[in-house]
């Protein structure tokens, strides 16, 4: 009776057809199903009908077997048909325990379990406090700055400097005088180089901030740290303007603000501060830069008297500076070019200190390119010094102890260093220029003076000076240089110079923030005010602006100086910001001159008006006379003025350019002051060929006037 169905009779399979029709006709949509069932799972919920009798057949589906809850509700088998306690289970069943034998030939490494193994993230900056320790214990026990250059820049991660300085200095201070010294020697020889000033400055703080802790093991390291810090200003690594602005970030409860107070009070204002600080700690490694190049220039002296190489290379190890090898190098040439016949010596000694490794290639070459930056001063003393050097080079090279790239180099570089040689020139004269006229306040020799110069591309250079020089002085000296931009503007200063000088300016202003603690609302007073004396117009702003980058202590500046122009009442606060200096301020002469011509107009003296005029002091301003006389004469169709400025002129009083400038202004303004003078073009035609032939305008006014009035020059 087997069957593919298993062992039920035609009665038992005709009730499981009916029931599993009945189950699909019950079941309800996907949809609506709550949990999705197994059709055996639906078997087993259907209620089956018993027989009559009561009893379910013997052989076939009993009731009992179906499993369900008597409360209704469904519950899962838990079995699932795997059979029960003895039994083989289903088939493959692969749920069950296993141990994997390595000792079984089928075993395959890939099926153990993975194990995951711990481990500790390491923190970069946990790495590098480790590593400089090393780097630091080391430089107290050899002394080598070379090599603690050369390991830090080797172990990266400079943006975690700040942390070297701290403990750098934090180790020094627990140590003897000698690690405290050679801690300052170290960081004024990384600076810049290898540390950048800002790290240098952050390093510091750090060290301010944790001063209290510091405190709590080392006894006097406020006093300590203060001579830190006082050294630090005095090596030129922090500047004077580091306490002031430290000293905001600290409280003054504070160890660090302590440390701050007695730096400045105690060691920076003492007399000689400088030298008493260098001495401090007794100098045991530390040997000032004087007195260095004292050494060198001693031991190369003996050594081209005795000729003993292996002597003065013995001394030159013996000074311990290898950083310093370039002066050995500078001042050996130099000697040779001062005594020619200790030429040989010389490069004897270079070239076996090169050879033996004691002078290295890099410091060779920076001897000879700080000797080459210096030949044209050398060449006041020793005429024949550029032919010499010239002649030295090649030998060098040559032999293999200098290297090829510095001929290159100083080929390629030659016209760079040329030009910078001659801005520095420039810049030394201009300061000059600028002292003198803070003293005298005479802007017509100080304008000579920028002629005779004869460098009007360096004229933005000059404004950046001039400014820079102006904000660490009196509000006397601000204004005077206000008072100047206005007449370098009329004079010889294009628009493009102050704009590309402002910008020159503002791209500082972080820096010069660092001397000056107010530089930014000083800076933005300048352009302010340099567009309410018409210097500057507010579109040039946005220019300037647009020049510098948005989040830069300039475009800051730049925003100050619109909000001060657009304020109330602007013109005249910003006129009298510095309280009016030594000069009338222009909104003043304006009045002033206008008095002058209208008190002429109606019958005035011709020689009170001049001295009207010269009473001004403002000879750098005479265009405004020119310019209002005409418009006063046109306005008034009284050419009187023309006599005015004719005797002006004749004394002196008012010069070709100024005259220039005025008839230049209002022909610039001619558009506009024809909708209340009709006839303002053929006036100033009139008053334009007029002071050709009186000699009043240069030259190249007539060419510019001719193609500005062609309706003028045609009547």
């Amino acid at each position: 009776m087997a069957s593919s169905e298993g062992f039920l009779t035609d009665e038992q399979r005709e009730m499981l057809k009916i029931a599993s029709q009945n189950v699909e006709t019950a079941l309800p949509s996907p949809r609506l199903s709550s949990s999705p069932k197994s059709p055996s799972s639906m078997l087993s919920d259907h209620q089956l009908k018993v027989p009559a009798g009561g009893k379910a057949p013997t052989g076939g589906i009993a009731v009992r077997h179906v499993r369900r809850s008597h409360s209704g509700k469904f519950v899962r088998v838990k079995k699932d048909g795997a059979g029960g306690k003895g039994t083989w289970g289903k088939l493959l069943d692969t749920d069950g325990e296993s141990r994997i034998d390595r000792n079984d030939p089928n075993y395959d490494s890939g099926e153990e379990p993975y194990q995951l193994v711990g481990s500790t993230i390491s923190d970069p900056l946990d790495e590098y406090k480790k590593a400089v320790v090393s780097i630091i214990e080391e430089y107290f026990s050899s002394s080598d700055v070379e090599v603690a250059a050369s390991d830090l820049k080797d172990l990266g991660s400079s943006e975690y400097h700040p942390y070297f300085i701290k403990r750098l200095v934090s180790m020094a201070m627990d140590r003897h005088d000698k690690e405290k010294e050679m801690a300052s020697v170290l960081l004024s020889a990384l600076y810049a180089d290898v540390i950048s000033p800002p790290q240098i400055r952050d390093g510091f703080v750090m060290l301010l901030e944790s001063a209290d802790d510091l405190a709590v093991d080392i006894l006097d390291a406020v006093d300590i740290l203060a001579l830190f810090v006082a050294r630090g200003v005095v090596d030129e690594i922090l500047p004077p303007a580091f306490l002031t602005r430290a000293k905001k970030t600290l409280r003054e409860s504070s160890k660090g603000y302590q440390v701050l107070q007695i730096a400045e009070k105690s060691y920076l204002s003492a007399p000689h501060h400088a030298e008493l600080l260098e001495r401090r700690w007794g100098g045991s490694t530390h040997v000032t830069v004087e007195e260095m190049k004292k050494k060198i220039a001693d031991l190369l002296r003996e050594y081209v008297e005795s000729g003993d190489t292996f002597e003065a290379c013995r001394c030159i190890r013996e000074l311990g500076v290898s950083f310093f090898h370039h002066e050995v190098v500078k001042r050996a040439l130099v000697l040779a070019m001062e005594i020619q016949t200790a030429e040989p010596l010389i490069l004897k000694l270079l070239k076996e200190a090169a050879e033996e490794g004691l002078i290295s290639s890099s410091q060779m070459v920076k001897g000879f390119a700080r000797l080459a930056e210096s030949l044209d001063d050398l060449a006041l003393d020793i005429p024949s010094a550029k032919t010499l050097f010239q002649s030295i080079v090649p030998k060098a090279v040559s032999e293999g102890w200098l290297d090829a790239s510095f001929t290159k180099s100083s080929c390629e570089d030659g016209e760079a260093q040329t030009e910078e040689k001659k801005l520095n020139q420039y810049k030394k004269e201009i300061v000059t220029i600028i002292h003198e006229y803070f003293l005298s306040d005479d802007i017509p020799e100080l304008i000579r003076s920028l002629e005779d110069l004869g460098l009007p591309e360096f004229n933005p250079t000059f404004l950046k000076k001039l400014i820079t020089l102006a904000l660490d002085r009196k509000n006397r000296e601000k204004e005077m240089a206000s008072v100047l931009l206005s007449a370098l503007h009329i004079e010889i200063f294009s628009t493009e110079d102050i704009v590309n000088g402002f910008v020159m300016l503002l791209e500082s202003a972080e820096d010069t923030a660092l001397d000056i603690l107010d530089a930014s609302n000083e800076l933005a007073l300048f352009l302010a005010r340099a567009v309410i004396d018409d210097v500057l117009v507010p579109l040039n702003l946005e220019e300037i602006s647009s020049r510098l980058p948005s989040n830069c202590s300039g475009s800051e500046t730049v925003r100050m100086a619109r909000s001060l122009i657009t304020a109330r009442h602007a013109g005249e606060r910003i006129l009298r910001c510095w309280g009016g200096g030594t000069g009338w301020a222009v909104e003043d002469a304006k009045d002033k001159i206008m008095k002058l011509l209208e008190e002429y107009e109606s019958g005035g003296v011709v020689a009170e008006a001049c001295q009207c005029i010269r009473d001004l002091g403002m000879p750098f301003f005479n265009h405004e006379v020119v310019k209002k006389a005409l418009v006063m004469a046109m306005e008034k169709k009284n050419d009187r003025m023309l006599d005015l400025l004719q005797v002006c002129f004749d004394e002196g009083l008012i010069t070709i350019n100024q005259m220039t400038k005025g008839f230049t202004r209002v022909k610039d303004g001619l558009d506009d002051l024809a909708l209340d003078i009709p006839n303002a073009k053929d006036k100033f035609s009139f008053y334009t060929e007029y002071a050709q032939k009186k000699g009043w305008l240069l030259p190249s006014f007539g060419s510019s006037a001719a193609e500005t009035l062609p309706t003028a020059a045609a009547s």
